[in-house]
Parts: C-alpha cells; sequence; structure tokens
C-alpha cells in the first residue's frame, strides 16, 4: 500500500490559496478550496504548461493559457482541448497536516 506523505501544517494553507510541492520529480499543486483538500500534477496534459495559476471554479481549474478544463478531485477532463486526464492524487488531513499519496 502506498504511503500518505506529510505535504505542509493545515494553518499553512488559507481557503483558495495553493502551494507547489515535487513529489518524485514531478511538481504538484496543492489547493485549499472551501476547506477541502485537493492535489493534482502542476502540468496541463494539452500542451505540458503549468496549471496551477488557472482560474478555480467549483472543484475544476482552468488552464490559464487555453482554458482546458480538469476536476480537481479525479484529474478528468472537462472540456477541450484537453484530451487526457491529468494526475490527481488522494488528499487528506491528519492532525493538522495535509497529507497526499502518491499512487502513480
Amino acid at each position: 500500500m502506498t504511503e500518505w506523505i506529510n505535504v505542509a501544517p493545515e494553518t499553512s494553507l488559507a481557503k483558495g490559496e495553493h502551494l507547489l510541492i515535487t513529489l518524485n520529480e514531478s511538481s504538484v499543486a496543492v489547493f485549499n478550496i472551501e476547506g477541502k483538500f485537493y492535489s493534482i500534477e502542476d502540468m496541463c496534459s494539452h500542451d505540458g504548461t503549468e496549471i496551477a495559476s488557472g482560474i478555480i471554479k467549483d472543484e475544476e481549474i482552468i488552464c490559464p493559457r487555453h482554458g482546458a478544463r480538469f476536476c480537481l478531485k479525479t484529474g478528468a477532463v472537462k472540456c477541450a482541448p484537453a484530451y487526457e486526464a491529468i494526475a490527481a492524487f488522494p488528499t487528506r488531513v491528519v492532525d493538522g497536516w495535509i497529507q497526499i499519496q502518491d499512487h502513480r
């Protein structure tokens, strides 16, 4: 079974904020959306550029370059021009720590 990895104290990420971490040589964005935490690989599957600076709408992120949309919970594509999902990581808070699992 994959281990949970401590990312940051829960109090270090206010609602509406995100942080970037490196996880097994990949950039991962961790978001606090209204007290719920989500983690995705920081790369749009459409053109390979960063996505963390995109607009968050409900539980979706909109790529800042071409407008592709992805589900923050699952990484599923919600709108072209992207057609491939991005990696989403199970995320939780335990004992005041934001934790993620790398299941790739």
